[in-house]
């Protein structure tokens, strides 16, 4: 699949690559994670953390390119789902604990950052979630209501309080603290430089060929080696459109931009990433460098397009939005870019063990907050290998799944 086209912006920001080797031998080892985007990159990171465990990665391409290089680098607890909307569809209770998770996986990709041997440019933010219409503006009360009540990090604006902070005004905003920004394609290469350095072997274009299971685990063929593995966790983002069928999901596509720096963002208050309530939603942050990242017009169509006029013309229309937003700036596009991102059936990500293959786990944080799941994807699946339980994988399980 075509996952993204059009010219993206965060591989052109870190240059000091590490060349892994292709495969060309036989190997073992306890753990085979496929797949070295964002959430192979943090099953990586997690695991080179348990010392007795052998873990290798592979990947297709070269680790990052796939969709990890088009993602937003916007990471926040609150999903594409409002709290209340997921309580009238999970219930009181796995609502306010699937919340509290992500909460949770943010503070764990904070520590991730930190821990790196270099800076991933994560930066701690807030988030202003406007109301688009007079509408919504009720649904923002409602889900101020149950944050509040259950403690999560959450103001709300009048009109009034955010014209005074920005060139623009809405009906209503909710501010969530806790929130935060990356430069995705550094935080992917970085970690797997770090878990390289700690002992995972990587291999870059080795895609896996045939998997068979085996008394002992499974045995992976490439197209010059043999993996035998005692667990394997797939990785593989959106990669394979036929598991996305099979697991009902939906692959869709959006359209992103990153403007030339701009001298001055003064009348971008405290630089706070911005989305909106309207689907498919706007959304807009800002760089360690003063450029805006903007993204939206999601189409229901899976492959991004190799018609450049096509990208060209949705850039030129996000450029748009950003001016509306922000009258006093002049910013000019320095790239555009369409991608593939997938989003579940239920707005949960699917992780854990698949119901019919022991010791066969997905990591897959489909959904519009893929980092922010696939930190929480990492966090479970080490502590269903090392310690056989972890209480949020039965809110994920595989075997929710439509058709396995």
């Amino acid at each position: 699949m075509n996952l993204h086209n059009g010219q993206l912006y965060w591989p052109e920001t870190y240059t000091d690559h590490i060349q892994y080797p292709q495969l060309e031998e036989n190997i073992t080892c306890d753990v085979l994670i496929v797949g070295g985007g964002m959430s192979g990159a943090l099953c990586a990171h997690v695991l080179r953390q348990e010392k007795e465990l052998d873990v290798v990665l592979i990947d297709r391409r070269k680790p990052g390119s796939g969709s990890s290089s088009a993602n937003s680098g916007l990471l926040q607890f609150s999903s594409d789902k409002m709290l209340h909307e997921l309580i009238d569809q999970q219930g009181e209770q796995d609502a306010v604990y699937f919340y509290q998770l992500c909460q949770k996986a943010l503070e764990d990709l904070k520590k991730a950052a930190n821990a790196l041997s270099e800076d991933p440019e994560f930066r701690m933010q807030k988030s202003l979630y406007f109301a688009s219409s007079g509408e919504d503006a009720v649904k923002l009360a409602r889900e101020y209501d149950v944050l509040k009540r259950f403690d999560f990090p959450v103001e709300y604006l009048e009109p009034a309080e955010i014209s005074s902070h920005f060139p623009f005004s809405k009906p209503a905003a909710l501010v969530t603290s806790g929130d935060a920004d990356v430069n995705p394609y550094q935080f992917v290469q970085i970690m797997l430089k770090d878990a390289s350095a700690a002992g995972v072997r990587i291999y870059e274009y080795t895609p896996l060929l045939r998997k068979t299971k085996t008394v002992h685990g499974f045995t992976c063929e490439s197209e010059k080696g043999t993996i035998s593995a005692r667990y394997i966790i797939f990785a593989t983002g959106y990669e394979n459109d036929f598991l996305a069928q099979q697991l009902g999901a939906d692959l869709n596509r959006s359209f992103a931009v990153v403007t030339d720096p701009l001298p001055s963002l003064k009348t971008w208050y405290k630089e706070w990433m911005i989305w909106e309530t309207k689907r498919p939603y706007l959304y807009m942050r800002t760089t360690k460098d003063g450029r805006i990242v903007a993204g939206g017009l999601d189409e229901d169509k899976a492959e991004a397009p190799l018609n450049e006029g096509i990208i060209e013309e949705r850039g030129k229309r996000i450029l748009q939005k950003i001016k509306e937003h922000f009258p006093d700036l002049s910013p000019k596009l320095s790239h555009t870019w369409c991608a593939t991102f997938g989003e579940s059936h239920d707005g949960l990500p699917y992780i854990g063990e698949h119901p019919n293959r022991l010791g066969e786990y997905y990591c897959l944080g489909f959904g519009g907050n893929g980092t922010v799941y696939s930190m929480l994807g990492a966090t479970i699946i080490k502590d269903l290998i090392t310690k056989g339980f972890h209480p949020a994988s039965r809110l994920f399980t595989i075997a929710r799944a439509v058709s396995l």
